[in-house]
This record gives C-alpha cells, structure tokens and sequence, in this order.
C-alpha cells in the first residue's frame, strides 16, 4: 500500500473529528523530522488536555454553578467546531477545549453525584479502565481496526448522532420526553446505553489506529494536538455515557 493509499485508509476514522483531515496534510510529507507528528508527542498533549480538563473539573465540582456549566457545555461546542475545521489551529483550541469541557463535565458530574452518590469515582474508573483496555487489546493485536470493523463503527456512530438529533429535535419542539428508550431506565434504556457505551469505547480503537498511521506518515506537528484534541473528545463522550448508564442501573 503506498503512502498516499495508507492515509486514505486511515482518514476514514469512527470519530467524527478526524474526518479526513489526515489526508489532507498528505502534502506536508518531506517536512524535517522535528516538524513531524510522533506518537510521543500525541501522548503528551493527551496528557496536556486530560490535566486542564481535571483541573476546572474539580473548580466546577468545589464550586457548582449553572452559569459555568452552560459556558463550559456551550464555549466547548464552539472551540470543537472550530478546531474540526480548522486543525492548524489545535495548539491552542484544543487546550481551551479541555479546559471547557472540565467546567461542564464537573457541573454535570455534582448533579449526577447528588442523586446517585459514589456515581462519580464509578464513571471515571470505568472511563479509564477502559481506555486502558482497549489500549492493551489493540496493542496485542486482540481488536484489530479492519475495514470492516471501521466501516461498522462509522455507521453505530451516525446511527447514534443522528438519533441524539431527533431527540433534542422532539425535546425543544413539544415532543414531551422525546424519544422514551434513550432516558428509559428499564430493560430497553439500558441495552441502548450500553451500545452506546460500547460504541463509543471503540471509537477509542480507531483513534488510536489513527494516531499511530499519522505518526508513522510523518504528518505535520500540529496534527499531535489536533489527535490529542479528538481522543479526548471520545473520552468525554464516553464518560458521560457511562454516566447515563450507571445512572439507569441504580434507578432500575
């Protein structure tokens, strides 16, 4: 497979973020090697963003409040959506990003802790743990992100946002409790949260196939904040899934 072919390949990534945006750095091969994306650098600005997103979560859960809540859920869409657009820009979106995203995610997660205490050290072992296996499982060889599979996890993923849409749809124009089995606590609203949960933790499978192939092709340094950026959108996605999920358990 040639260079240009691999990157094709690996453009076609389950998270929405990533898009094709490998692909079109294609251009920017011969860059010197101090200018490349490595998988080390991806990992550290991993490390980066986890770290701000932990710090103004812990602000928002000391120190509740709506207001910041909204600014976090709201700024975090915006800086997302900029940043999918435009990946250059990632050094310096994506950390805003984390540090947006930690403010809605620790507003969120006290609601969560009130109603349903100890939830909060259950979601976020569970999102680790996770990452930490999936991590292992594709290192090892055990899941291996084949074009079938990819082709599987793009689909669940549409599947899941564009249902996600429907629902907010029917919620903001007078649908009552829109779509009753995504908030259902019964036997049907957990079997759908936990295949969005499982979705969404293979997600995590791509983004690192991704990753590792935009290391190896020697992309252009920015893409290591902007494969930082998309992994992290993952794991909120997954978190507050998990969420939702153990949240159904205990009312069932």
């Amino acid at each position: 497979m040639s260079r240009h072919q691999a990157l094709n390949t690996f453009g076609r990534s389950g998270n929405p973020v990533f898009g094709n945006r490998f692909d079109e750095d294609a251009q920017f091969r011969d860059l010197p090697t101090s200018q490349k994306m490595t998988l080390d650098g991806t990992v550290n600005k991993t490390g980066i963003l986890l770290t701000l997103c932990f710090a103004t979560a812990a602000i928002s859960w000391n120190m509740p409040n709506p207001l910041l809540m909204g600014f976090g859920a709201i700024g975090g869409l915006v800086l997302a959506l900029i940043t999918m657009f435009r990946p250059k820009s990632a050094g310096f979106t994506a950390p805003l990003y984390a540090l947006s995203q930690g403010l809605f995610l620790g507003g969120i997660t006290v609601m969560f802790e009130a109603q349903y205490p100890g939830i909060a050290i259950q979601a976020i072992g569970l999102t680790f743990g996770t990452l930490a296996s999936l991590l292992v499982c594709y290192k090892t060889g055990i899941i291996k992100p084949t074009e079938n599979f990819k082709l599987m996890i793009v689909s669940a993923t549409a599947g899941i946002g564009l249902l996600y849409m429907v629902n907010i749809g029917m919620l903001m124009f007078g649908g009552g409790e829109g779509i009753g089995f995504i908030h259902s606590s019964g036997l049907m609203g957990i079997g759908f949260s936990l295949f969005v949960v499982a979705i969404a933790a293979l997600n995590l499978v791509l983004d690192f196939d991704f990753i590792e192939q935009g290391s190896e092709n020697g992309l252009p340094k920015h893409m290591e904040w902007f494969g930082a950026f998309s992994l992290m959108v993952t794991l909120v996605w997954l978190y507050l899934e998990i969420l939702r999920l153990l949240s159904k358990i205990r009312n069932n």
